[in-house]
């Protein structure tokens, strides 16, 4: 890294992306455990249940973002268009 060049960390946004994903992981390993372990099915499918809730919320905040970043700056190079915006939201649901 030369002199002119500061590291900066995640973004807040991005920070609580990350966050969910986390903790998605953290549950799914303990989905896991839990399968390993024979535990009773009730208790996985709530444990699978909080994973996939986890997952869609960090995609529509990704989603979100990507719209906002749109709508900032359209003229921008990677931009995405309304139909790929909209294709990647209806991924989600």
């Amino acid at each position: 890294m030369d002199a002119d060049t500061v590291a900066l960390g995640p973004d807040p946004e991005q920070k609580k992306i990350l966050n969910r994903l986390k903790r998605a992981q953290g549950q799914l390993n303990a989905v896991i455990v839990a399968v390993e372990a024979g535990a009773h099915c009730k208790d996985i499918v709530t444990q699978l249940a909080a994973v996939s809730s986890a997952l869609d919320k960090a995609g529509f905040v990704i989603v979100s973002k990507a719209m906002r970043q749109c709508l900032e700056n359209p003229e921008q190079k990677d931009a995405l268009t309304v139909d790929e915006l909209e294709k990647l939201f209806l991924t989600l649901a």
